[in-house]
């Protein structure tokens, strides 16, 4: 294996402004403080945004489950403690892997919009383009919730523990109360938004309309109610009946920006399962989620553009190799914007062969 060339003046002009940047940002490439160090694990290991949502999967491996079991009971805590971010409302995707037969699937629960959705419904009445708070805060911009019904069809075809068992965790703590974390006390505090919506303002503020406090213990009743009809009936219970009621009235009648969804749009929502989108990446086969999500791809081109350096002769955090990822990275993400939603347009069509990883 040879040593590249030295780099051209050019480049090394350009590597002293990166350096210049980087310095004026306060950038850091020093090692990761000794809290965040890589972590080991003997058996399993359960990764959450949450301390108590990566309890709760490991509690459940502990029982006898298995990685989508797990899954499942994370997402449920995570609907609660971390609300911000994650929760039944929104979408999600799943990628499985199964070490008996080595298959790779992917789940896609992405949300979809309704079925009453227009071109021109983020405009505003002289046709010019509402701002992103216009158009994001109220139900308009709500979609089809995804991930509770991924999640089920996943675990019909995986899970090892009964349905019913994944949703304990997050209805004991929804009953009981949890912590309010450091993370979630600054996103409330610094929403300008959420006291505009009653129910939220409600639960996120106290009577005297602080934020609620780090450590406060916060219960949500409301929600153990709704997990505890899932775990018993199925997603069905969230996709119709008195639930789907009650959300399609949430979105429709909100006080800001009024949504368009129906009865029709949560029952016929239907998760898909699709073919995992992998590629070489030297040694190793590297596989992510396909469209509507562009994690996957736009990972393996960035990896397409760094196989052909020879990262290995620079040092992790290094100038030169931090230089790398991030245009691989900005090349990528110029790609990503111009990419065509799949679903409307296949894979193959909607990327140039420039596009596609590797070029290939």
């Amino acid at each position: 294996m040879t040593r590249p060339a030295p780099p051209p003046r050019r480049r090394r002009n350009d590597l002293r402004r990166f350096a210049r940047l980087v310095a004026a940002t306060g950038l850091l490439l020093a090692p990761l403080p000794a809290a965040a160090q890589t972590a080991h694990a003997d058996h399993y290991m359960v990764a959450a945004a949450n301390p108590l949502a990566a309890q709760a999967g490991r509690d459940i491996l502990a029982k006898g489950g298995n990685a989508i079991d797990a899954a499942v009971a994370t997402q449920m805590v995570l609907a609660l403690v971390e609300p911000q971010s994650s929760g039944l409302g929104g979408g999600g995707f799943l990628l499985y892997f199964d070490a008996g037969s080595g298959d790779v699937l992917a789940y896609d629960g992405r949300e979809t919009a309704p079925a009453a959705a227009r071109p021109d419904m983020f405009l505003r009445a002289d046709k010019t383009p509402k701002t992103f708070f216009e158009a994001a805060v109220g139900g308009g911009a709500v979609g089809v919730p995804g991930v509770l019904a991924m999640l089920e069809m996943a675990h019909e075809r995986h899970g090892q523990l009964p349905w019913a068992d994944l949703f304990a965790p997050a209805i004991r703590l929804a009953e009981q109360g949890f912590a309010v974390s450091p993370r979630l006390h600054k996103l409330i505090a610094r929403d300008r938004c959420l006291k505009t919506q009653p129910e939220a303002a409600a639960y996120f503020y106290g009577a005297d309309g602080a934020p609620r406090r780090v450590g406060e213990k916060l219960a949500n009743p409301k929600l153990a109610e709704v997990l505890r009809r899932i775990a018993s009936e199925g997603a069905r219970a969230f996709y119709t009946g008195a639930v789907a009621h009650d959300i399609v009235a949430a979105i429709d009648r909100a006080p800001v920006n009024p949504g368009r969804m129906t009865l029709d749009d949560l029952r016929n929502y239907r998760p898909k399962l699709r073919r995992a989108l992998c590629r070489p990446y030297r040694i190793y086969i590297v596989c992510g989620m396909p469209p509507p999500s562009s994690g996957g791809i736009t990972t393996l081109e960035i990896l397409g553009m760094l196989e052909t350096r020879n990262l290995a002769l620079l040092a992790p955090g290094s100038l030169a190799s931090v230089h790398l990822v991030a245009e691989a990275s900005r090349l990528a993400f110029a790609a990503c914007v111009r990419r065509v939603t799949h679903g409307y347009v296949q894979t193959g069509q909607a990327l140039s062969k420039r596009e596609r990883p590797g070029g290939a």
